[in-house]
């Protein structure tokens, strides 16, 4: 696949709850092999600009398509994506790696071995046996992460991922972030901490209530 290869493609995007336009006519163009930020403060239109993009929402005017389909019509959900959006919806009762398993089994592409090499990969403990509910929001922010990656997926969409992480943490996110970018991944993230987002994206934006500015 050709490096230059365009994977999502927004055409006209508007989002419009009764009179308000949540998203205003987003056009957007995301290529293989790079990070894009998208910057701004809470509900300027990040978190659903990447609802609507995994098909978790219907626009009310223009649409996405992810590798030449049309989200909403040709499919319900964009395949070979992994995706993290607010707060993962994991089951508290549950160890880490049972909330994981849970999720794998759905599609089916994956076996243990995958699912420990992901809990690695953000520095979980893989004997960890205690419950989510146990577990600070940085710890469940890593899993969140864990389950966006462990399909080894194409296309990478991750809002707030450093929500909750300590210093420590946010720099070995963003390490794996750039490890993923050089392996061919394409990457989109969001952050109302611009720092966040600089040092790792290729090309940054900034929403301002609802409306997409390219910063660099």
């Amino acid at each position: 696949m050709d490096s230059t290869e365009n994977v999502i493609e927004i055409i006209n995007l508007t989002k419009q709850y009764k009179s308000i336009k949540v998203l205003n006519n987003i056009n957007l163009t995301i290529k293989k092999g790079k990070c894009y930020g998208f910057i701004g403060r809470n509900g300027s239109g990040k978190s659903l600009l990447f609802k609507a993009i995994a098909g978790f929402i219907r626009p009310t005017l223009g649409y996405v398509t992810v590798n030449g389909k049309k989200v909403g019509s040709d499919i319900d959900f964009p395949e070979n994506i992994g995706v993290l959006i607010e707060h993962p919806g994991f089951l508290p009762q549950y160890t880490a790696f049972e909330n994981l398993k849970f999720l794998a089994d759905i599609n089916n592409k994956i076996g243990n071995v995958e699912i420990e090499n992901a809990m690695k990969y953000v520095d979980l403990d893989i004997n960890n046996n205690k419950k989510l509910k146990t577990y600070s929001l940085g710890m469940k922010q890593r899993l969140g992460i864990a389950q966006a990656i462990m399909e080894d997926p194409e296309i990478l969409i991750l809002d707030e991922p450093m929500n909750g992480l300590d210093k420590e943490g946010v720099q070995l996110i963003k390490e794996k972030l750039i490890e993923f970018k050089k392996n061919g991944k394409t990457i989109l993230i969001t952050s109302h901490i611009s720092q966040d987002v600089e040092e790792i994206s290729d090309y940054i934006y900034e929403f301002d209530n609802g409306n997409l500015s390219r910063k660099l």
